[in-house]
This record gives C-alpha cells, sequence and structure tokens, in this order.
C-alpha cells in the first residue's frame, strides 16, 4: 500500500489548505489517527488513513465544508428536511454541512475509496457511495429523487460530471456546485503550480458553466466567491441554481 507524509494527505483529503498549515497543526498536538497523536509532519501513513484534526478552526469534518456553508448563507438556502445528493463528497465537508442545517438524508457519492471521515460515515443519514462515479449512476444506487444536489469535483468539469446526477432532481430541486477554474478552461490556460489567476478566465469559466446549467434547463440563481481558496491558492466560486419545472 502506498504511503504518503501526514502533512501532505492532510492537504490531499482537504482537512489543510496547505502543508505549512498542516505541519502547524501536527506540531501543536492537534492530530491523531485513533486515539495516537501524529509526532511529526514527515510521518509516513498510508494513503487510506482516517485522521481527527482536533482545535481546527471551522466546526467541519474538512475545510470544504466552509465553501458550503457560504453559499448556503450567501443566498440564503434552506436545507431542513432535504433529500440530498453530495457528489464528490471526499472527506464529507459538504454532507457535514448538509447534515448540521437539517437535511434527513445525504447520499455521498465519490469515486475513492475511505476517504469519507468517520462522523459521515456511522451516521445513518448518510448513504456511502464510494468507489462510485457519479457519471454512471442509476436508480440501484439512488433510488428516489433529490431535492437538492450540491458538487466539489476534482480533475473534470462540471458539464461532465453533473450531467447524470441532474437526472435525479425533483421539479423543484437546488443546485450548488463549486466552480474550479483550472478544470473548466483547458489546460493550456493552467498556469505554474496548477493555478489559474487571470480574472478573466475566471469570468470566462464561470460563464461557461452558467450557460451550461441555463442550457439544461435550469435558473441560474448566481455565483458566488467562495472564501477560500482551494489547493495550491486556485481561486473558486459557487454556483446557485434551481431547476425549472
Amino acid at each position: 500500500m502506498k504511503r504518503l507524509r501526514a502533512d501532505q494527505r492532510l492537504v490531499d483529503l482537504g482537512l489543510c489548505e496547505s502543508r505549512a498549515r498542516a505541519q502547524a497543526l501536527i506540531l501543536s498536538g492537534n492530530v491523531f489517527i485513533g486515539e495516537r497523536r501524529v509526532e511529526k509532519a514527515g510521518q509516513p501513513v498510508a494513503d487510506d488513513v482516517l485522521f481527527d484534526v482536533r482545535g481546527r478552526d471551522h466546526p467541519w469534518v474538512s475545510r470544504g465544508g466552509v465553501k458550503l456553508a457560504h453559499g448556503l448563507d450567501h443566498f440564503g438556502w434552506d436545507v431542513t428536511g432535504a433529500v440530498a445528493m453530495d457528489v464528490g463528497s471526499s472527506t464529507g465537508g459538504f454532507t457535514d454541512v448538509l447534515l448540521t442545517k437539517g437535511a434527513t438524508k445525504v447520499y455521498a457519492v465519490d469515486s475513492g475509496t475511505n476517504q469519507l471521515a468517520w462522523k459521515m460515515r456511522q451516521d445513518q443519514r448518510v448513504v456511502v457511495l464510494e468507489q462510485t462515479s457519479a457519471r454512471i449512476l442509476t436508480a440501484a444506487h439512488i433510488p428516489e429523487s433529490v431535492d437538492i444536489i450540491v458538487c466539489d469535483a476534482s480533475f473534470i468539469g462540471l458539464a461532465k460530471v453533473l450531467e447524470r446526477p441532474l437526472t435525479f432532481a425533483k421539479p423543484n430541486a437546488r443546485l450548488m456546485a463549486l466552480i474550479k477554474p483550472q478544470f473548466e478552461v483547458g489546460r493550456d490556460a493552467v498556469g505554474k503550480g496548477g493555478v489559474v489567476r487571470d480574472p478573466e478566465l475566471h469570468r470566462s469559466a464561470c460563464e461557461g458553466v452558467a450557460e451550461w446549467v441555463t442550457a439544461k434547463r435550469w435558473r441560474v440563481e448566481g455565483i458566488v466567491e467562495s472564501p477560500i481558496t482551494g489547493p495550491e491558492g486556485n481561486v473558486e466560486f459557487l454556483i446557485a441554481a434551481h431547476a425549472m419545472v
């Protein structure tokens, strides 16, 4: 099994925004694997390790939750009683936010394995769909229509990853998805270190996603910048939309 540095794995899982932040948390004694404290940033860990980060500066199982919580607050969305689908659930930051704000069930869909935090994995309101591509979802995976779809996917554009999930939406469903310009503008437009810095490219990425969503007969409510950047400092945006009855 592949082994990685603890600080790098914390970043890969979305639990820290940078290796510097991960190293600071480890040095302060706030990172555990089970009840065993991680002592060194360079400590080798398995790629399926489940970290317990204590003393973090946000209440969610991963920093991704900060992004969705901001979007829900910005657009004034109430998800109480909702059945939701979390596309690209990863550690479960978006799922955590939805449950905390009153969702009754979340289908956590991710093509990876053993990334979902234990807190989410043991919650009976969460249906864990790991090793499952959102692009080939069927009624066997999700046997009901959903009220809200959220998405935080990487290494793929939203038009590709959301095509199939949108077919599970109720007539009055809502969509909130993270736009990551580095996966929307094309490889040639991505700068050094995988970062898109040009504001015009940010605008182009957002417009392209909005046009696609509109073409799928969803009404775009708005787009807002994420309060925190993605890995390596990429600026990200949240698009909010409603299905058109």
